[in-house]
C-alpha cells in the first residue's frame, strides 16, 4: 500500500491556472485528422523508435518490439506507485502497453516487457480505457512504455478527444524515441516523463541492448522540453504540462548520473523537474547470469545521497519529494 499523500504547494512561477489538454485545443482546430493519417503512414513502413525498422506494422508485420497493427495492453487501472504530482488522491490513470523496443538486463517489469502478455487494442478500445480512467476519477492518462507505439496513441488520444477526453496525457518513456514520433505527438502530449537511464554507449549495449541509447535520448529529451518546457502545476500541486524527468540510480554508476544532471541543467535547463529514483534491484537477467554481476545488487543510501548531491551541484534544484521510494 501507498501511502497517499497531499502534493507540495507549487513554486508560483510554475502555477497553470488555466488548463486545457494539448489534444483538446488540436481537436478544436480540427488538427487530429491530418495527425492520425501521418501516424498510420509512420505504421505502413515503421522508424516510430530508433530501430527504424521498416516493416509494414499495417499489414500486422513485427520486427524487434514484436507488436504489429495495434497496441497490446497489459494492464489498465489508477496507479497510486507515481510521483505525487500525477497519482494525488485518486491515482494516475496507468495503460501499461506489453513488449518493449529496449532489451534492459535488469527490467523489473520483465513479464510485460519482454513477453506479448495483455489484450490487442484498436484505438476505439484505448479509447475506452482512457474515458473509463476519467470516469473513475484519475487525475490524468498515462501510457506506460508507449515507444513502440506511439502512431496508435495518436490514433487513440483523437478518439478519446472526440468522446470528451479532457485529462491531461502523460507520455511515460524509457527516451529511446524516434524523431518522427515525437514530430506526432506534438501539441497532443501535456507531460513527458521521460527516464534517462545511460550516458555511457557501453553501459546502454551491456544492459539495454541500444549502444545508440545515449544519442538518441539526449534528442529525444531535448524535443520533449522544446514542446512543452518545464513541469508546471494546479495550484494544488498537480502537474499539468512540461518535462519530468526520471532517473534511476544503479550501483557502481555515479559517473553516468553526473553526466546526466550536469547536461539537463546545461543543455535544458536548471529547472528540469528530476525524480532521482532509488528502486533499483536485480531482476530479468541479472543474478542468473554472471556478466551482469556489477550490477548485481541494490544501490546504497549512500550512493542515492550522492547522486542528489551531485544533482544539486549541477544546478538542478526541483527534485520530486518522494525521489526514491
Amino acid at each position: 500500500m501507498f501511502a497517499l499523500r497531499v502534493p507540495p504547494v507549487p513554486d508560483p512561477r510554475f502555477v497553470i491556472h488555466e488548463f486545457v489538454p494539448a489534444y483538446q485545443r488540436a481537436y478544436r482546430a480540427d488538427r487530429l485528422v491530418s495527425r492520425v493519417d501521418a501516424a498510420r503512414r509512420e505504421l505502413a513502413d515503421c522508424c516510430a523508435c530508433p530501430r527504424n525498422c521498416h516493416v509494414d506494422r499495417l499489414r500486422d508485420e513485427r520486427r524487434v518490439c514484436h507488436i504489429g497493427r495495434h497496441a497490446v495492453v497489459s494492464s489498465v487501472f489508477p496507479h497510486f506507485g507515481e510521483e505525487d504530482c500525477l497519482r494525488g488522491w485518486s491515482g494516475s490513470g496507468t495503460i501499461f502497453f506489453s513488449q518493449c523496443n529496449l532489451r534492459c538486463v535488469f527490467c523489473q517489469n520483465w513479464d510485460i516487457s519482454q513477453r506479448d502478455n495483455g489484450q490487442v487494442c484498436t484505438a476505439g478500445q484505448l479509447a475506452d480505457y482512457m474515458l473509463s480512467l476519467q470516469t473513475r476519477g484519475c487525475h490524468n492518462i498515462n501510457f506506460v512504455t508507449p515507444e513502440h507505439v506511439a502512431p496508435q496513441v495518436v490514433e487513440a488520444i483523437a478518439e478519446a478527444a472526440g468522446r470528451g477526453l479532457r485529462l491531461p496525457i502523460v507520455y511515460n518513456t524509457s527516451a529511446y524515441d524516434a524523431p518522427a514520433s515525437l514530430a506526432l505527438l506534438d501539441g497532443l502530449i501535456d507531460i513527458y516523463m521521460p527516464d534517462f537511464k545511460f550516458w555511457h554507449r557501453e553501459s546502454a549495449r551491456r544492459f539495454a541492448k541500444a549502444k545508440d541509447y545515449p544519442e538518441r535520448a539526449r534528442e529525444a529529451i531535448a524535443e520533449m522540453h522544446r514542446q512543452v518546457g518545464p513541469l508546471r502545476f494546479t495550484p494544488n500541486g498537480m502537474a499539468r504540462r512540461g518535462l519530468l524527468v526520471r532517473h534511476l540510480v544503479m550501483p557502481g554508476q555515479l559517473d553516468e548520473a553526473d553526466a546526466i544532471f550536469q547536461w539537463l541543467a546545461r543543455e535544458l535547463s536548471p529547472d528540469t523537474y528530476v525524480n532521482i529514483m532509488g528502486q533499483y534491484r536485480p531482476e530479468h537477467e541479472v543474478g542468473r547470469v554472471p556478466k551482469y554481476n556489477a550490477i548485481n545488487r541494490t544501490p546504497s543510501a549512500g550512493e542515492i545521497r550522492a547522486a542528489r548531491k551531485l544533482a544539486v551541484r549541477a544546478g538542478l534544484w526541483r527534485f520530486d519529494a518522494a525521489g526514491g521510494r
